[in-house]
């Protein structure tokens, strides 16, 4: 029995050994997945809520990579605590209860994609854990706004206008809103669905000038240590 329990936390420190060195490639693919199931379950009419599981995963996992061991932790809980509550209101049908998982996981996105910025941008050198930390923290702030988007429209709908083929009058999915993130963070501006009111037009604006600020900043860091190293290696 002594030795199955050593053979497990072997095991288990192996993986966690993995995790921290490959955590922000896990992070990226794990939010690319995401974007790829997403329309594959509206396409075979799945059940919406297993959006929310992928969502809470990837959350849960930019979580296991951010601050000491006792902030994880309350990270990890905080996570938990916000996929009961949001299936608690979808069995529910408590509209406090999901605007308030939904304000959670806004702050858990807030949270791993500023810790994903300071490790891209903290060293000298770049590998290519710091590039997906850089890539991890571009598509983790389209999932924030996607979320606080979904809250907003909770909170006061009609807060989004669909227009067009894709305007049904129900209520806007969370993979709608996160698709209205990502279309305004890559400044794509299709107009299928819009921004109905003063504050979600002014965070849209503030979702695409701080996207492609970051941008900017990001290709000029990456540039300037990458001619550095060259250089360095010449002389």
């Amino acid at each position: 029995m002594n030795e199955r329990l050593k053979k497990t936390g072997g095991r288990l420190q192996r993986l966690g050994r993995t995790y921290a060195a490959h955590r922000y490639a896990i992070v990226f693919y794990s939010v690319l997945l995401t974007l790829c199931a997403a329309p594959l379950l509206a396409a075979f009419h799945l059940d919406a809520r297993l959006l929310l599981f992928f969502v809470a995963v990837n959350l849960l996992t930019a979580a296991l990579g951010v601050g000491p061991r006792r902030g994880r932790r309350i990270l990890v809980i905080f996570t938990g605590l916000s996929l009961v509550l949001r299936v608690v209101s979808e069995l529910t049908g408590n509209l406090g209860l999901g605007s308030a998982s939904l304000t959670l996981w806004t702050i858990l996105a807030v949270i791993a994609a500023g810790s994903a910025v300071r490790f891209a941008m903290r060293d000298d050198e770049v590998n290519a854990e710091h590039l997906y930390a850089a890539l991890s923290s571009y598509v983790l702030a389209g999932v924030f706004f996607g979320v606080l988007y979904a809250a907003i429209e909770k909170a006061w709908p009609g807060s989004f206008v669909a227009t067009g083929a894709v305007a049904t009058g129900g209520e806007m999915s969370l993979f709608t809103t996160i698709y209205f993130s990502f279309v305004t963070l890559a400044t794509l501006g299709y107009g299928d669905i819009v921004a109905g009111t003063e504050l979600t037009r002014g965070l849209a604006i503030f979702e695409a000038v701080g996207a492609q600020i970051y941008i900017a900043v990001m290709i000029a860091r990456l540039v300037t240590l990458y001619v550095q190293r060259r250089g360095a290696r010449k002389t």
